[in-house]
């Protein structure tokens, strides 16, 4: 039988104020430190070799690779918190003001999506007014349907079954219009096309991100590999605030016991605590989950997940000048420059290409991969023609985020159970937002604001919602 290690009293029932944590990515490491910082005595178990989730690096050679390519926004207050919490915000600063360069590939045209500093929507207007990427007509045509997704309210529940696309279709957006445009923004935050996302989800990425306030949609990344901030200075801080943090621990089993306390099991050891939140994926929740700690528990198994592949390349030279771009007319997405973060040193570059809607390519054989982007590359980057390719790697993530599709929103729990003492995070959780670093971390705020209030000890709001 597993030992006994954390969370009784002095009489061997289980402690109160103690607290287990399941799963070590961003929901959980907030979830900890929220707690931790509360007075509890805090255990987070995690699975990995190492936390972060799904925002993680590792070593190839001399390099270290994000397994993705990841990007916050100035409104994303809840994941700027925690950067601010492992005092890692000045390793990933936010542009000062939005400007996302759009190639298109098939018309040899660059265009910008940039922001001025005049009030919401003028903000954007000198930029959609020289977009070259859409006609006159269909960037009028834009200007009327982003007053007409201002005004829905994000409270209703009805805009959750609507479709994204068929919305955008019935406000007189073309294809065109949602391609260059509507696309662009969405299947990078929402890792879905319009046509397949609740309406609901969209409306709140586009009214929070650029048309709340000005700055909202400002871009921000790390500079250094994920991993720094994500494990390396997140387990210092979890360190410093008394957090006990278990790595290659997978929990089997979770129960009730005694005085209405929770027994965490896994193969080295059993704790017993008063709280315990899960902050794992709907599938591995849903197999710890006690029966009837939801009302209806299978509904979370209809959560959809959504892949994003990410491809890296090492050229022997400079190809790209900007930090990053988007294209058009290519099956290309984003494109950012990773040489820095990475550690590559000497003449050459690291272009890191990240494919969200993966769904027809998650699984392609790399040498496919190769033989269809490197041209597209060259297409896009006049530079990369005749660079010598030293290195081209892909990394998957089948399960990358949830599904944003109509009708989701029904099946997202809340943090809270039927049974006391055990909450959920996770950013597949009733957030509000889509499946990013900002959604996860407000799932670990939620959760332990939660539980915290239970135990009588109510916290205030750690961030300050974005305008």
């Amino acid at each position: 039988m597993p030992p006994d290690r954390q969370g009784t009293g002095p009489d061997g029932r289980p402690e109160r104020a103690a607290a287990v944590v399941v799963g070590g990515g961003l929901a959980g490491i907030t979830a900890a430190l929220a707690l931790a910082d509360a007075g509890l005595r805090v255990t987070l178990l995690e699975g990995r070799p190492r936390l972060g989730g799904l925002a993680f690096s590792f070593r190839r050679g001399e390099l270290t690779v994000d397994n993705g390519q990841h990007v916050y926004l100035r409104c994303c207050t809840a994941y700027r918190w925690f950067l601010d919490r492992i005092d890692g915000a000045g390793l990933a600063p936010l542009q000062d003001r939005l400007d996302v360069p759009v190639l298109d590939a098939d018309r040899n045209r660059l265009g910008r999506l940039r922001r001025t500093a005049l009030p919401v929507p003028l903000h954007l207007a000198s930029s959609l007014a020289r977009y070259p990427h859409l006609s006159l007509g269909e960037r009028a045509s834009v200007g009327r349907a982003a007053l007409a997704l201002k005004g829905l309210d994000l409270a209703d529940p009805a805009l959750d079954d609507q479709n994204f696309g068929q919305w955008l279709a019935r406000h007189g957006q073309s294809p065109r219009t949602v391609e260059a445009l509507w696309d662009l923004v969405g299947i990078a935050t929402l890792n879905a096309e319009a046509g397949d996302a609740s309406l609901s989800l969209a409306a709140m990425v586009f009214k929070t991100g650029l048309l709340s306030e000005p700055g909202a949609a400002d871009i921000g990344w790390a500079r250094v590999p994920l991993g720094e901030l994500h494990d390396t200075l997140a387990r210092t801080a979890l360190d410093k605030a008394g957090v006990r943090v278990e790595t290659r621990t997978r929990v089997g089993s979770l129960s009730r016991i005694e005085d209405g306390a929770w027994r965490v099991e896994t193969d080295g050891e059993r704790i017993d605590a008063g709280t315990v939140v899960l902050a794992v994926p709907q599938q591995e929740a849903h197999a710890l989950l006690p029966a009837g700690s939801l009302d209806d528990q299978d509904s979370i198994l209809g959560i959809g997940t959504a892949p994003i592949l990410n491809l890296h390349v090492i050229y022997d030279r400079k190809v790209l000048k900007r930090p990053f771009f988007t294209a058009l007319g290519s099956p290309v997405q984003w494109v950012f420059d990773r040489t820095e973060a990475s550690g590559l040193t000497g003449a050459g570059q690291y272009l890191a290409v990240s494919q969200s809607v993966a769904q027809d390519e998650i699984d392609a054989p790399v040498a496919a991969l190769r033989e269809r982007y490197l041209p597209e590359l060259e297409r896009l980057l006049p530079a990369a023609r005749g660079a010598g390719v030293r290195d081209f790697f892909v990394t998957r993530e089948r399960t990358a985020t949830f599904a944003p599709t109509p009708g989701v929103g029904r099946l997202r729990p809340g943090a809270r159970t039927r049974t006391p003492g055990l909450y959920l995070a996770g950013a597949w959780t009733a957030t509000g937002w889509p499946a990013t670093m900002e959604s996860a971390v407000r799932s670990g705020t939620l959760a332990a604001e939660a539980a915290l209030t239970t135990l009588g000890r109510p916290r205030d709001r750690l961030f300050r919602e974005a305008a």
